[in-house]
């Protein structure tokens, strides 16, 4: 794979990882639940280190990484923040669409992961996507106790 093409993968990832950042710190302002808001408060910070590592390893391959968003994750932050106000900032609801967001994440990530990548480049992107699953299985299972 050429180096354009890897970069361009870890960007998208990185933009996945700031919407997961921003999609979990919105999930805590509106989460009721003092617990829920550190398990989101967690994972919105797993997503940072996670988008500055892949920022980082864009800059050491002479890329430029982006430090936006992408479009669907602003919109699914609005979504969001719509759907708590409109539920009565319903933790369940809240947790029905971060557990959305997080199966966006881990798609973008398998297909990432069945890429031709360098090897380091495959090891960090298969240990953060063990951290997407974490977080999503965590947000599945909270949900869950919720119904």
């Amino acid at each position: 794979m050429e180096n354009t093409e890897v970069i361009k993968t870890l960007n998208n990832l990185a933009e996945i990882s700031r919407d997961g950042e921003r999609g979990f710190r919105t999930a805590a302002q509106e989460a009721r639940d003092p617990q829920l808001k550190n398990v989101f408060e967690t994972a919105a910070a797993r997503c940072a280190d996670g988008a500055r590592e892949l920022e980082t390893q864009i800059a050491t391959m002479g890329g430029s990484p982006t430090h936006s968003g992408s479009v669907s994750g602003a919109w699914h932050r609005v979504w969001t923040s719509l759907k708590a106000i409109v539920t009565g900032h319903s933790d369940k609801a809240i947790l029905d669409e971060v557990e959305r967001g997080e199966d966006v994440a881990k798609t973008a990530y398998e297909s990432a992961i069945a890429q031709e990548l360098p090897p380091n480049i495959h090891e960090i992107i298969a240990r953060q996507y063990r951290g997407v699953k974490e977080n999503h299985d965590r947000v599945r299972d909270l949900r869950n106790r919720a119904a």
